[in-house]
């Protein structure tokens, strides 16, 4: 048997006889007729002539050859390569390496981090009557609804968009919880809805009737309500011509709506007024309609009030009152609103004979109704006499929601008969939710009364152009380019205003939104995208780019246009790269060459102290975590993001809320990584509190230039003053020196001897000349003035006891470069000069004052300075002992506490330093179990406790320093944390001269 096999085990006996008895039968060793005849059996039974080409994929053409073909050398299936194709990659792997929650191809994710609508929803009005009303700008209105947190205005946006959007069928779907939800039509962001509250601003353009059934287009703007997101609102009102301010009836008037109105009559910004949450007077607190009234008139009094303290003896003018057209009531829940103008025209609708406006101003103030004589008086003549809003307005609504809620099915029908209301019987037996909704849908109507107020208080474009270029735009007011603007001319230059970037819905891209000041932007456009640090002589910050995309924005969908005329906001796509806070976008070349100017950087409300560093879990995504930050910095406007000398890389944001979710979004949405985040820390600001001890004096590297300084305060409110507005740098020298002179009892001399605010136009120090026309020839100093300006600006930047380097990582946001010496004047006493310009130059003179205003400032008794957090709890009365407790314990104190008028709550107001607050809210939640709502907003700055260059002090680890040695702890800390010496010595900035004399002499403590 052994002979019937050869040495490699192939069978070679009693093979099928070959006629030419070889070896080789059709061009293949007969030792393989066995493989065959297997194949032949496999070929048959998968009938596939292709299958024999994959079993032998490498088979030998059909030639004669000898060699013989091992059995591990032949190839029945064909490699991945061979399938695939060359151009695939194909990796093999012994082991699996992949956990079985991973698929070896998992499929391809489409991102969505925000709620958008599939195709655009269908809409009670025409589109295409929509895009026909942008060209006419007198029937349109670019508003900006604004108010503290929970007052409604995302419900009042529901509410219009509701009237407006057939949502019916939506809305008909929801079942079980999401039946009692709130729409929230424009919170798209996932953790606007997790979080239940906005945290973006959010536009809408909606065609909307008065109660003539004139159509006007409403471009409105939805802004958050919480403190820490109030550089959205400042952002919105650049862009709106008014303010629809919304406030809760009960709560009043509170800390984020006081920031907005101060902010808004700053801004110059036409105001109104809606009275929101009225269903809560009836159904919550149980207020008798007299009472209510009293409520009513006490809430619209404290808007008033606020008006009247930002500028005294103009708050008249400003005034909002019900009689004056500027106020509206609403219940946003219930999709109600009406003004008094409003509601006099439904008595018409059913007694003709009655003069709508007449009655209109009857219905409110001490006017009475006598029901005998049926005459209105300013006083009660009769027995049963009540005023005239609470008789006609009030107790209407009041038996309206009554009846709704306590009457049977069949009585409530007759009932709603009477008033002309009819609903069917399904609809009278819901509950009581969406009762009180289709009777006040049917009872009210449509928000026509808002359309009114509105139209007849705030500017159409074009009427409120000229009042923004008077106040943002930095180029001259006589050019053509400015007057197409002032006009809203469609066919003049496109000059767009960018306030905002809002992300895509899978954060890949920015889309910028702005408003149209002339021309009509077109898909397709060449334009220049001119940054906040662009100016005629310096055309760095300047992008060439092409508009890929114009949309009408609308929140959940956008609608894509052939172009979006003067007057309008627009969303832009294809030109965000450059852009990261404001910009503004002209063409490539102006008419007549005119040079290109830019709108003026957004003054925030409040400033960035929060700071956190961060950095990321795998260091080698460094530059993916940088790559997220940048995005991170487009998509929040008060951002800030800098690199400290230590290396680390540093956020700064408005409060705790606030940077957790730039924190998400950084994780989440742009970088998608895990990072380190620090304990959070505040920044800090230096000030001076005596003039300085000498005269302080830097020489130039080349010896032939001299720079004598003196440092010393500030009156109190200068600082203030100057990052308001209220006085500017740019005016002329008579209008700022009258405006010390009135103010502050300066003399002439040193009001006109004003050279610069630093570390920009607009902050809170001042640079002088005080040197003598006989001692220094005034023609020569003037050669230099901007350099030591220069210089000044770069020592007011970086002070010198914590280094806080305001400049962030992005430097090329102007409007975010602050102070880190604050309420400091500098005065140049003597200067020096080389006659030859070459030896005056800005590298010698700019680091010499920068030193001689480093040495001055430390001569002058320099001292620490803190941000503080003005804090405001609303809360039952038994929460108030927990607020005195709790700020105690983290050097804070209580400034007022009282009763809000008309209701069980209590409101308490305080300050707290920043560095302190952290952790506050939820330690405060937990003392008052939760009852208590929290405002953290930044308010001042203070000087901290004791001496910062006190190096007597001794301080020991992990204990609490004493009250007086806290400027020095937080010195030594924070330039501990940086990587800096511990020592400030002004011998670093002092020349060796100076210093040799001074040491000598005892002034000076070694």
């Amino acid at each position: 048997m052994d002979d019937l096999y050869d040495e490699f085990g192939n069978y070679i006996g009693d093979g099928a006889e070959s006629d030419e008895g070889s070896e080789v039968e059709n061009g293949k060793p007969q030792g393989f007729a066995f493989d065959e005849a297997f194949e032949e059996e496999e070929d048959e039974d998968i009938n596939g002539a292709n299958d024999q080409q994959l079993m032998e994929v490498d088979a030998a053409p059909e030639t004669t050859s000898n060699a013989v073909v091992l059995h591990e050398d032949k190839q029945y299936y064909p490699t991945a390569q061979q399938v695939y194709g060359a151009d695939v990659e194909t990796l093999v792997q012994e082991e699996d390496a992949q956990p079985l929650s991973e698929p070896i191809i998992a499929p391809v994710e489409q991102k969505k981090f925000a709620i958008e609508e599939s195709a655009l929803p269908p809409v009670h009005f025409s589109r295409e009557f929509m895009t026909d009303m942008l060209n006419f700008p007198e029937n349109i209105r670019n508003i900006a609804i604004a108010g503290h947190l929970h007052h409604g205005k995302t419900a009042f946006m529901d509410m219009l968009v509701v009237q407006t959007h057939d949502l019916s069928e939506r809305l008909e779907k929801r079942s079980g919880r999401r039946k009692e939800e709130q729409l929230r039509y424009t919170d798209t962001h996932f953790l606007e809805r997790e979080r239940g509250l906005s945290i973006k601003s959010a536009p809408m353009s909606l065609v909307l009737q008065g109660t003539k059934g004139k159509s006007h287009l409403f471009n409105i703007i939805d802004t958050p309500g919480h403190v820490n997101f109030v550089d959205e609102v400042a952002s919105s009102l650049r862009l709106a011509d008014g303010v629809v301010l919304v406030v809760d009836v009960v709560e009043g008037v509170q800390t984020n709506t006081k920031k907005i109105i101060e902010h808004a009559v700053l801004e110059d910004l036409p105001l109104t007024l809606v009275v929101n949450k009225m269903d809560r007077l009836i159904l919550e607190l149980k207020l008798p309609p007299n009472d209510a009234y009293f409520k009513l008139k006490h809430v619209i009094e404290e808007v008033n009030t606020v008006i009247e303290s930002v500028l005294p003896g103009q708050g008249e003018k400003r005034r909002v009152s019900p009689e004056l057209e500027n106020v509206a009531f609403a219940c946003a829940s219930m999709g109600w609103c009406f003004t008094l103008q409003s509601f006099s025209r439904m008595y018409a609708d059913t007694y003709p004979q009655i003069d709508t406006a007449e009655f209109a101003r009857r219905l409110w103030g001490d006017i009475f109704f006598n029901p005998r004589s049926r005459k209105f008086s300013r006083k009660g003549m009769e027995e049963n006499s009540q005023r005239s809003f609470v008789k006609f307005v009030l107790e209407p609504v009041y038996k309206l929601y009554s009846h709704t809620m306590s009457e049977s099915p069949q009585d409530l029908k007759e009932t709603l008969a009477s008033v002309g209301i009819n609903l069917k019987s399904s609809e009278l037996k819901s509950d009581a939710k969406t009762l009180l909704n289709l009777v006040c849908g049917q009872f009210f109507g449509t928000a026509a009364g808002f359309v009114d107020m509105v139209v007849r208080h705030i500017p159409s474009p074009v009427d409120g152009a000229q009042k923004k270029l008077d106040h943002y735009y930095t180029g001259p007011l006589d050019t053509k380019v400015t007057a197409a603007m002032a006009a809203c001319d469609q066919d003049g230059p496109l000059v767009v205003q960018i306030t905002k970037l809002f992300s895509t819905t899978d954060a890949t891209r920015f889309n910028a939104f702005g408003r149209i000041m002339s021309g009509t932007a077109r898909p397709g456009q060449q334009v220049r995208v001119l940054g906040e640090n662009y100016s005629p002589d310096d055309d760095e910050d300047m992008v060439i780019a092409t508009i890929s995309d114009t949309w009408i924005a609308e929140t959940r969908y956008n609608i894509p246009t052939s172009g979006v005329p003067a007057g309008n906001w627009v969303l832009l796509g294809g030109i965000d790269n450059s852009i990261v806070k404001t910009a503004t976008i002209v063409p490539l070349k102006l008419e007549d060459n005119e040079d290109a100017h830019i709108f003026k950087p957004i003054r925030h409300i409040t400033e960035s102290v929060f700071k956190v560093a961060v950095e990321p879990v795998n260091p080698s995504e460094l530059p993916k975590m940088l790559e997220g930050l940048r995005k991170v910095n487009k998509s929040y406007p008060l951002i800030s993001t800098k690199v400290e000398e230590s290396g680390e890389h540093v956020v700064l944001g408005t409060g705790e809320l606030y940077m957790d979710c730039v924190l998400h979004d950084l994780r989440k949405l742009y970088s998608e990584m895990e990072i380190k985040v620090s304990d959070p820390v505040t920044r800090f600001c230096e000030t001076v509190v005596e003039t300085s001890a000498i005269m302080c004096y830097s020489i130039t590297p080349n010896k032939k230039n001299k720079i004598t300084m003196i440092a010393e305060p500030l009156d109190d409110g200068i600082g203030e003053d100057i990052e308001s507005g209220r006085v500017s740098i740019k005016d002329p020298i008579r209008k700022v020196a009258k405006f010390f002179e009135e103010k502050y009892d300066w003399d002439k001399l040193a009001a006109r001897s004003i050279w610069a605010f630093g570390p920009d136009e607009m902050g809170p120090n001042i640079l002088q000349d005080d040197t003598l026309p006989s001692q220094v020839d005034k023609k020569l100093l003037s050669t230099v003035r901007d350099t030591i300006a220069q210089g000044f600006s770069w020592g007011t930047r970086e002070g010198p006891l914590c280094e806080e380097r305001t400049r962030g990582l992005f430097f090329l946001c102007v409007g975010l470069t602050k102070s880190a010496i604050r309420n400091a004047k500098f005065k140049l006493t003597d200067i020096t000069l080389a006659d030859q310009a070459i030896y005056r130059g800005g590298g010698q003179i700019i680091p010499t004052a920068r030193r001689a205003v480093y040495s001055s400032f430390l001569m002058a008794s320099p001292r620490l300075m803190e941000p503080i957090y003005s804090c405001t709890m609303t809360g039952p009365a038994d929460a108030v002992a927990s607020v005195y407790t709790v700020l105690s314990r983290r050097r804070g104190h209580v400034l007022s506490d009282g009763p809000i008028a008309g209701t069980p709550l209590y409101s308490v107001h305080g300050l707290i330093p920043v560095i302190d607050s952290f952790g506050f809210e939820t330690d405060l939640r937990i003392h008052t179990q939760g009852q208590a709502t929290v405002s953290l907003v930044f308010d001042k700055w203070n000087i901290v406790p004791g001496n910062p260059l006190d190096r007597d002090i001794k301080l020991k680890p992990l204990e609490m320093a004493p009250a007086m040695s806290t400027a020095r702890d937080f010195v030594l800390k924070t330039r501990r944390r940086k990587g800096l010496a511990e020592d400030i010595t002004v011998s670093k900035f002092l020349e060796p001269e100076l210093w040799k004399g001074l040491n000598e002499s005892g002034i000076l403590d070694v």
